[in-house]
């Protein structure tokens, strides 16, 4: 069960660990006027799985999006096992490429969406990121699921149960930062 719902027990104490961080205002949430948020900005490891999926959904329903990964390379394909899981929810992934966090460029009204603390720690620290406006990509879940753990590797029941549970923010954050909309 806990492979399946959380992805490894390592996967349940990140989760437990970010409830608590965000409980005592330690999670390195920077939010501004949500009117003032024009596009949508998903960020994570590798920029193959969760936020490729996040950036392919949300502009599939209409939305301003980019995303980037924190340690990649450019030009990398989504991950195939979270394609794959991806196209039978039907969303083709075949597209993306991943971009590296050296090679986003912040514009005015963008929102990073991270899938994990240290993901806003790591954006909170950059120079170039510090003053962009963050939080988690699992706040916006359903039911809320602040930490996504990765799916890199890992059961095809689990990238299911994540790939669900990202496409759940959607609706949310298009009701949420409706001027983020195309």
């Amino acid at each position: 069960m806990i492979d399946t719902r959380y992805g490894t027990f390592r996967g349940l104490v990140r989760l437990a660990l970010t409830r608590a961080e965000l409980a005592i205002g330690d999670g390195g949430v920077f939010l501004p006027d949500p009117a003032a948020i024009r596009r949508l900005v998903f960020v994570c490891h590798g920029n193959i799985c969760r936020s490729a999926f996040a950036d392919v959904l949300a502009r599939k329903h209409g939305l301003t999006t980019a995303s980037f990964g924190l340690s990649t390379a450019n030009d990398k394909p989504a991950h195939p096992p979270v394609a794959e899981a991806a196209a039978t929810m039907g969303h083709d992934l075949g597209a993306h490429r991943s971009l590296r966090v050296q090679d986003y460029t912040p514009e005015e009204g963008d929102l990073l969406l991270a899938m994990e603390t240290r993901h806003l720690r790591k954006l909170a620290v950059d120079p170039a990121l510090a003053a962009v406006p963050r939080t988690l990509l699992g706040r916006y879940t359903r039911p809320a699921t602040p930490h996504l753990h990765d799916p890199y590797q890992l059961s095809d029941a689990y990238t299911r149960v994540c790939l669900e549970r990202i496409a759940t923010a959607i609706p949310v954050l298009a009701a949420a930062f409706p001027n983020a909309s195309a």
